[in-house]
């Protein structure tokens, strides 16, 4: 017997009390809840009559779409294990999900076939892939998602048994290592950051709201679905492939959006948009950004137009973005009445404390690593013993991140353990890049790091050594990464140097190369790499 609620019970749950309320909006297409559980319940019902069942990992390979967002609740239902991937990586990255996570089912949107074949090469186990198709066509030997939902129509309504440590999600996070990880995280832990979320992301958040997905559902607009779900308010997906900020705001004033999720370059894109002036934002109450920090001239810009609306937050998936709240009544314009470059104060449960690397606590205004406790943190990466050696020590999870607190508990990140930098709200971990630009036979060394860039945050760069005698053009290293890395890990430009800077220890100070990129002139401050 289980000890806590089975996730999948907030969708069975809304459908019985809102059963004919819009749940889901793509599009010029809707569906009610009653639609939505109905459809998951029915896929679940045929899946485990093929042996699909509690723990399964089913990896799922989609851009956002109706079928994106319900495979999150019939993995749930299924008391099995969600394991959602960025539709932006290559087949051989998500081929390694698979395989990392013993992958028995496969669900994929028919635009990345080669991905579903590269995973199948990989997993012995897999037991069945199924096309999220809008004809209902499928592949030899697959299965297609709506003959699924016609299979199991009218199947009684299914929550697995589960437990407070039962894993539900496998949360990929790239690794130092090169190697994705994934953060387990679990029922108990994820009802825990939902019942947050609501408490200090969008308090009041209940059946007259709707949510705009401007994100992939993979990650943290994944999470920030569930609570949505959970308090009966419609999400609105957009129609467009692309980032368009025009349907965006048409879409605010259509379906009187009161949040969103996004990250602070796709916020100021908004803002800066001819489109914010043409509609209607009036019903916004909560955009919540993070995933970076936000420059505060951006900042300032978003408030201008958008008054006092805009919350950010401090996560990491391992926590699943329960670390610090910045909310909207402590954002201003102006500089005295504002705690500055702070991503806010703890969230409600959870424990943030400045540490040494001994372990000991450190004073205010001390710099030191940032650790985190509480019912957020994940249960641990799977099958990876190291990394949670690493990050589980002492009740606490350490975050790698830099920063301090000040006399009130409010929390400023001044950088990074690692060296991971963020483009575009995505963290990219620039040993990934530097693994596959040493295997190029003209590179020796190699240092990928990333720098300002007005557009996306940050960018990478590639420093680049060539063995003596051999020759490479700045082209020819980055058409090499082509198929091999997803194009939002590549760095955007090459630079060529005779040696690079070492430590006394051998190492190689990325700071020591950011710093000769200005001097020398190769980077300009505010040019768009």
């Amino acid at each position: 017997m289980g000890d806590v609620m089975n996730l999948g019970r907030f969708l069975s749950e809304i459908a019985r009390r809102r059963a004919d309320d819009v749940g889901l909006v793509w599009g010029d297409r809707r569906w009610t809840w009653r639609e939505l559980d109905t459809r998951v319940n029915a896929v679940v019902a045929a899946l485990k009559a093929r042996g699909i069942g509690k723990g399964d990992r089913i990896v799922v390979h989609s851009p956002n779409s109706n079928r994106m967002f319900e495979s999150t609740w019939i993995a749930f239902k299924l008391g099995a294990v969600w394991v959602p991937t960025n539709y932006r990586l290559t087949p051989g990255e998500v081929a390694f999900m698979g395989r990392h996570s013993g992958a028995r089912a496969m669900l994929y949107h028919p635009d990345y076939a080669q991905h579903a074949d590269a995973v199948k090469a990989e997993c012995d186990d897999l037991a069945c892939v199924v096309a999220m198709d809008e004809a209902g066509k499928a592949r030899p030997g697959e299965l297609a998602y709506e003959d699924l939902v016609e299979e199991g129509r009218g199947a009684a309504p299914w929550e697995e048994e589960v437990s407070h440590g039962d894993a539900c999600w496998f949360f990929y996070t790239s690794g130092t290592t090169g190697r994705p990880k994934a953060g387990v995280l679990t029922h108990g832990q994820m009802a825990f950051v939902v019942n947050n979320h609501l408490c200090d992301l969008m308090p009041g958040t209940g059946p007259g709201d709707a949510s705009l997905v401007v994100a992939p559902l993979s990650h943290g607009a994944g999470a920030h679905m569930l609570p949505q779900v959970a308090k009966g308010a419609k999400s609105v997906l957009p129609a467009a492939p692309r980032f368009d900020e025009d349907e965006l705001w048409r879409l605010v004033e259509e379906h009187g959006i009161s949040n969103m999720f996004t990250v602070p370059t796709i916020l100021t894109r908004m803002v800066r948009h001819p489109a914010a002036d043409r509609y209607d934002r009036s019903s916004l109450r909560y955009i919540i950004y993070a995933g970076a920090p936000m420059y505060r001239a951006d900042q300032k810009e978003a408030l201008e137009k958008l008054g006092k609306v805009i919350v950010q937050y401090y996560g990491l998936g391992e926590v699943t973005g329960n670390i610090t709240v910045l909310p909207p009544e402590l954002h201003s314009l102006d500089d005295s009445e504002m705690k500055v470059g702070s991503c806010g104060y703890p969230r409600t449960g959870m424990e943030i404390a400045i540490k040494d690397p001994e372990g000991n606590r450190l004073d205010p205004h001390d710099q030191g690593e940032i650790c985190v406790r509480g019912p957020a943190v994940f249960a641990g990466y799977h099958d990876n013993p190291e990394a949670n050696a690493k990050a589980l020590k002492d009740g606490w999870f350490h975050t790698g991140d830099l920063g301090y607190l000040d006399e009130e508990g409010f929390l400023y990140i001044t950088g990074r353990a690692s060296d991971m930098y963020i483009s575009g709200g995505a963290n990219v971990y620039p040993r990934e890049a530097e693994e596959v630009l040493l295997t190029h036979p003209a590179v020796a060394e190699v240092a990928v790091l990333g720098v300002p860039d007005p557009q996306w945050g940050e960018s990478g760069v590639a420093v680049v050594v060539t063995h003596s005698g051999q020759r490479a053009e700045a082209r020819e290293l980055l058409d090499y990464l082509d198929g091999k890395l997803a194009k939002y890990k590549r760095p955007r430009r090459v630079f060529f140097w005779d040696e690079l800077p070492k430590s006394g220890y051998g190492k190689v100070p990325k700071h020591l190369i950011r710093k000769e990129l200005f001097d020398r002139g190769e980077l300009v401050e505010g040019e768009t790499v």
